[in-house]
């Protein structure tokens, strides 16, 4: 087996990249929390961009009803944890890797250290996740620290970026204080406003906020891993436009449409507050 190299293993990225920004990309540092979905394959591509250093965070195992979504999802796999299978997936691509593990998911007394060091944030965790995902989104603000998610909706990929000195994720989506069905409606409806994703569910009785239950598949959390490294790459280099929160893009593979969505407010402009009040009607709240 010949030795590892890293020039050699990242050459076919140069001519997309220069060879001193993929040396750049390699010194940067992603926090990942979730290692689910879409998390797995977050971290996994961005390895094959060529960023060598993560901190990731998830405190599940997998499990059977992973298996049509997750990278990291396999017979082999069954009950192990998901933080140490995508570690080793990662190192396997680049085994100088430098990945540090948080198997307690995160939470607040571990913010510190998860965010040590970092240069980006990318959203792994799982829809109902709300405690974490504030208190995470809440940091990255606090310290300015670039933050992306990139939800799997249907088949689609839905992206805000929250950006230092833009729009934050409480100030877009406003979930703070509010019962957790609530917050579940308010999510959904701010993560991709031009809804291209709603058009062909084939069966909505699999959709259930209440039970924090919802289907999803690999068409989309693949498609969301592939957007968010664009992102990451144009924010770790500095280089490309990056569209801030109220901007959002959502890019629907089954019905092949893209949208740029604005929504000055967030989840308090007019158009949102609309959706959102359709949505509560449906649910009955």
């Amino acid at each position: 087996m010949p030795p590892f190299d890293y020039a050699t293993a990242f050459s076919r990225n140069i001519g997309w990249l220069t060879e001193a920004e993929q040396q750049s990309l390699r010194g940067k540092r992603v926090a990942i929390a979730g290692m689910g979905g879409v998390g797995g394959f977050h971290l996994l591509t961005l390895a094959r961009l060529g960023i060598e250093k993560f901190n990731i965070a998830d405190l599940d195992s997998f499990e059977l009803a992973n298996f049509n979504r997750q990278a990291g999802a396999a017979i082999s796999t069954l009950d192990r944890p998901k933080v140490d299978v995508l570690a080793e997936m990662a190192r396997d691509i680049n085994p100088e890797a430098d990945i540090r593990v948080f198997p307690q998911g995160v939470a607040a007394d571990n913010l510190p250290d998860f965010f040590r060091d970092v240069d980006l944030y990318v959203d792994g965790l799982d829809f109902f996740a709300f405690d974490a995902r504030e208190r995470v989104f809440g940091w990255c603000a606090d310290q300015r620290i670039p933050a992306v998610t990139v939800a799997p909706l249907g088949m689609s990929g839905g992206l805000l970026n929250f950006l230092p000195g833009a729009m934050s994720f409480e100030d877009y989506f406003g979930l703070a204080g509010r019962p957790e069905l609530e917050k579940a409606v308010r999510f959904l409806v701010g993560l991709a406003p031009a809804l291209l994703h709603r058009h062909y569910l084939a069966d909505r009785t699999r959709v259930d906020l209440r039970a924090r239950r919802g289907p999803s598949t690999v068409v989309a959390c693949q498609l969301c891993a592939g957007i968010a490294a664009g992102e990451a790459l144009k924010i770790l280099l500095g280089r490309g436009k990056v569209w801030a929160a109220p901007h959002g893009i959502q890019f629907d593979a089954y019905r092949n449409k893209l949208a740029h969505t604005w929504r000055p407010g967030g989840n308090r402009n007019p158009l949102n507050r609309l959706a959102i009040a359709i949505a509560r009607r449906q649910l009955g709240i």
